[in-house]
């Protein structure tokens, strides 16, 4: 049975491998083919930033503890008022304080 989950689990990383690299590629030869970029795709482009960040943070909301989510509901009402730095500072602060002090 572990042989099978580990063989399992390299198909699984290499077929993740493969398709970094076809949508990475694809869309330098797609751009580079072309003089200008549409709107739509330029629109597209902008959103990505956000769905990565949504896909790093979503999983660790949903399946984390209280310490996490406490953290996190933290973070990001700091993120609307002050940069990245102090948003990271508050984030990594309250987790610490849910964990020592509070025992989540």
């Amino acid at each position: 049975m572990q042989d099978q989950l580990s063989m399992d689990m390299l198909l699984l990383i290499l077929a993740a491998a493969v398709a970094t690299f076809v949508t990475r590629i694809g869309g330098y030869v797609m751009i580079t083919h072309m003089k200008t970029v549409p709107p739509r795709m330029e629109q597209a482009l902008n959103a990505v930033p956000a769905a990565v960040l949504t896909t790093l943070v979503a999983p660790a909301f949903f399946n984390g503890g209280w310490d996490v989510k406490i953290s996190m509901m933290v973070a990001l009402v700091v993120s609307l008022r002050y940069p990245g730095l102090l948003m990271l500072a508050a984030g990594w602060a309250t987790a610490l304080i849910c964990r020592h002090l509070l025992g989540f």
